[in-house]
């Protein structure tokens, strides 16, 4: 079971955003991700519950932020529902897209699990809905995944695959990289892996 730490930054200036603080593992019916987030000064500001079936569909989601709560899962493309501070007006939301989107790195590990780009299946493109912080406000977005390269790294722990993506932003033209190993993103636009207890899982 991977457990560990990202640090977080804004893509564009790198003002730091804080940490999540990890662990996930693959189950006998998918993968789950558990993870709390904090601010910089070190003050708890959200969580993170997602979880996939075996096809890397969410059959849960929770997010929590500012007080904010969405939770969601694949239903008729995929549904949610958003509840305010106050708990008094929640909304519901569907749109017919394949998964969900957010500023955690378990979302981009879910993208690269339900696409399983191969050298033969390079390229896909994949409808998201993005819970954009600070209040996971939803929008819809399309983007492209291609797989640029799988290479094999020694470790101290045995050979380790690490997975190279290109993501392109099919409505600003926007193009940026992952590089994922297993169930962790090792290096993505505003995330940087800084601590890792134990090996990436490996999915069946």
């Amino acid at each position: 079971m991977p457990r560990g730490r990202y640090s977080l930054h804004d893509p564009h200036d790198h003002t730091p955003l804080g940490e999540e603080h990890f662990h996930c593992a693959p189950g006998p019916s998918g993968w789950r991700y558990v993870s709390q987030l904090t601010s910089p000064s070190g003050d708890f500001t959200g969580s993170v519950d997602l979880a996939l079936d075996e096809l890397g569909r969410p059959i849960r989601m929770e997010l929590h932020a500012s007080d904010w709560q969405v939770r969601g899962a694949a239903i008729d493309g995929v549904t949610w529902v958003r509840t305010d501070p106050t708990g008094e007006h929640a909304t519901e939301g569907n749109v017919r897209a394949h998964a969900f989107s957010g500023a955690s790195p378990a979302f981009l590990i879910a993208t690269a699990r339900l696409l399983r780009l191969t050298p033969d299946s390079p390229s896909k493109r994949v409808r998201l809905v993005r819970l954009t912080d600070p209040v996971l406000a939803p929008r819809t977005l399309d983007q492209s995944w291609s797989l640029l390269k799988s290479e094999t790294h020694a470790t101290d722990n045995g050979p380790l695959a690490v997975d190279e993506y290109q993501v392109s932003e099919l409505d600003t033209g926007e193009q940026h990289t992952v590089h994922i190993a297993g169930d962790v993103v090792l290096a993505a636009p505003g995330i940087e892996l800084e601590d890792l207890e134990s090996p990436p899982s490996v999915f069946p």
